[in-house]
């Protein structure tokens, strides 16, 4: 049967005045073909919404929290560990006044009453000041503690992470080779139907796919498009029902392509 001539309704979605034609076998080619871009379609969305995917990405926030948090506990070990060197030194360099101190005071250079009287109390402030200064330094030693620890146990949670990581990538390359493998499948069986199809046809399909978010053609079932799952009124299902056969309708809610 030769092309034929939709309503004016289809007309006017289709530039031009003409309704592309198929045989009636065509547009259920045409349907199938629909078929494939729909598993196809959600084959694509199955892959970037892949369960190990998801987990996948919060490993790898749980990484970066782990980074701040060393990077965080490293400082402050590094800021306590400075602190600790300078208790340290000024300790050594009391120890050596004391030391430079006491031997004159004992070695009989000096002689006078006065004098060895200041250096014996300059003595006992250098070592106070050197027993405070060893109280701080155990205070810098008790804080460095927790924080080594801490530091510790971030090591042994980021190297479980990275095994988890490497599991969940090795899990979403396995789930992608099946996907893939599928989609394989899927556009080698649409390009074997999409073939068959008239030019106009098919471009018209295309058109409409991009535009209504991937559905270009939909079979009418009791009435409703299951395109917009809208149902037609009575007079343009029999309209549509008793078209030579061959002729593309659409849907007057939402214009994708009807098989009858």
């Amino acid at each position: 049967m030769g092309p034929q001539q939709g309503n004016h309704s289809d007309d006017r979605r289709n530039p031009g005045g003409q309704s592309p034609s198929a045989d009636p076998g065509g547009l259920r080619t045409l349907l199938e073909v629909q078929e494939h871009d729909t598993a196809l379609d959600r084959l694509r969305h199955r892959r970037q919404t892949l369960p190990e995917r998801t987990a996948l990405d919060q490993a790898g926030q749980q990484m970066a929290e782990l980074a701040a948090r060393w990077a965080e506990a490293e400082g402050r070990l590094a800021e306590l560990s400075q602190g600790q060197a300078h208790v340290e030194a000024d300790i050594a360099s009391v120890g050596r006044r004391i030391v430079d101190i006491e031997s004159r005071l004992y070695g009989g250079m000096v002689s006078a009453s006065r004098e060895l009287q200041a250096m014996a109390a300059e003595v006992q402030s250098l070592q106070r000041r050197r027993t405070d200064m060893e109280d701080r330094a155990l205070e810098v030693m008790e804080q460095t503690e927790p924080v080594e620890a801490e530091l510790v146990a971030i090591r042994e949670e980021r190297a479980s992470m990275e095994v988890t990581t490497v599991r969940l990538e090795e899990a979403v390359a396995a789930a992608e080779a099946v996907i893939d493998a599928g989609a394989v499948e899927e556009s080698s069986a649409r390009a074997a139907l999409a073939i068959q199809l008239p030019g106009e046809l098919k471009l018209r399909y295309e058109a409409l796919r991009k535009s209504l978010g991937g559905v270009g053609a939909a079979q009418l079932v009791n009435g409703c498009c299951q395109g917009c799952h809208l149902r037609l009124p009575a007079i343009e299902v029999d309209r549509i029902r008793h078209l030579p056969p061959g002729t593309v309708a659409t849907c007057e809610q939402c214009d994708r392509i009807l098989v009858y």
